[in-house]
C-alpha cells in the first residue's frame, strides 16, 4: 500500500510535466502505465490480506486487541475502492489526450 501511494504520487507529477511537455493531441501514456501500477499494487496487497486473514487471526490477543473474531473492517472495503479508482484512473489517463 506505501508503494501504491508512491506511485500515485509519482503518477501526479509525471502528469504535471507531461502537461508541458506533451505536443497537443498526444496521449499520457507513462502517467497511465505508473497509475496502473499503482493499481496492482493495490490490488496485490488486498488480496494477499484476504488470503492470509484466517493466519493474521489465528492468536487470542494481539497486542491488547482481540483479534480472534477476524473481521476485516473498514480499511480492507477502502483498500478495494482504492483498487477501483486506481484502476479507472489509469485507464483514462490512457483514453486522455492534451488539448490546447
Amino acid at each position: 500500500m506505501i508503494l501504491s501511494t508512491s506511485l500515485c504520487c509519482v503518477a501526479f507529477f509525471v502528469f504535471v510535466l507531461q502537461l508541458f511537455r506533451l505536443k497537443q493531441g498526444e496521449r499520457f501514456v507513462l502517467t497511465s502505465i505508473i497509475q496502473l501500477l499503482s493499481c496492482l499494487c493495490v490490488m496485490i496487497g488486498a488480496s494477499v490480506y484476504t488470503d492470509r486473514r484466517a493466519e493474521l487471526h489465528r492468536a487470542p490477543l494481539y497486542g491488547r486487541f482481540e483479534v480472534e473474531g477476524g473481521r476485516f473492517g473498514y480499511s480492507y472495503v477502502l483498500a478495494w475502492v482504492a483498487f477501483a479508482f486506481t484502476l479507472l484512473s489509469g485507464l483514462m489517463y490512457l483514453v486522455l489526450r492534451k488539448r490546447k
